[in-house]
């Protein structure tokens, strides 16, 4: 093992032992909470360091980058996420690779997703983004409007709502993210008793190396981790 890879598998390791107490404190288990490794700012070689570290859900924010890393690390059986702002006219190349889009951000979009998920035979399962901070320049679903939408989206035959996910403002304070992500749960769990056969609504992806710790102890079943799990590296 090279030095490189020591220090990434290093930081997972620490990363995992942070979970583990996080969702310990919380009361939860830990095993409920998964890890996805944000890749997005690194080269494949690190990305393949991180996958044999243990991390095997990888997460990727650009349509092209994604195809790039999911082409040079084919034989690595990885589990790709899609986590980014994802576009209408990218949705056929990203839909293939990737078994969660975190980032299913309106009505438009998943009817997209939903038409070309039927094309290709191959039912997709998405998350949608709630902009639960309020900021101008963030995506997704007002939590006052998703109700209505996700009427619609429930009746999409190949889309599959497995839950919701959300970030927190970046101007905000430690008391502000955990009324945010508070917020966030306390809202899917106001959806959850609802009979929808295609969203059973039963993931949180929140938090990311910053703040993860908070979204743990209110709830998040994902993680979206990137900076930290590289410390040291770049």
């Amino acid at each position: 093992m090279t030095e490189t890879a020591r220090k990434i598998a290093d930081n997972f390791h620490r990363v995992m032992e942070r979970v583990e107490k996080s969702a310990n404190d919380a009361g939860r288990d830990p095993r409920c909470v998964k890890v996805i490794g944000v890749t997005k700012y690194v080269e494949p070689a690190l990305a393949e360091m991180l996958f044999h570290a243990g991390c095997h859900r990888l997460g990727e924010s650009r349509p092209q980058i994604l195809l790039e890393k999911v082409s040079a690390l084919e034989d690595l059986n990885a589990e790709w996420h899609f986590i980014g702002h994802l576009q209408r006219n990218k949705v056929k190349k990203v839909l293939p690779h990737v078994s969660l889009i975190h980032s299913l951000d309106s009505l438009r979009l998943a009817e997209s997703v939903n038409r070309l998920a039927i094309e290709q035979e191959m039912p997709s399962d998405v998350l949608l983004e709630v902009n639960i901070s309020g900021d101008d320049a963030k995506h997704g679903f007002l939590p006052q409007e998703i109700q209505a939408d996700l009427n619609a989206i429930e009746k999409l035959s190949h889309v599959r709502v497995t839950g919701l996910m959300g970030m927190a403002g970046l101007k905000s304070d430690a008391k502000e993210i955990r009324r945010q992500f508070s917020q966030l749960r306390e809202l899917r769990d106001s959806l959850q008793p609802t009979d929808w056969q295609k969203a059973p609504l039963t993931e949180l992806s929140m938090g990311m190396s910053g703040d993860f710790e908070m979204a743990i102890a209110e709830g998040a079943t994902m993680v979206r981790i990137g900076s930290v799990l590289f410390d040291g590296v770049l």
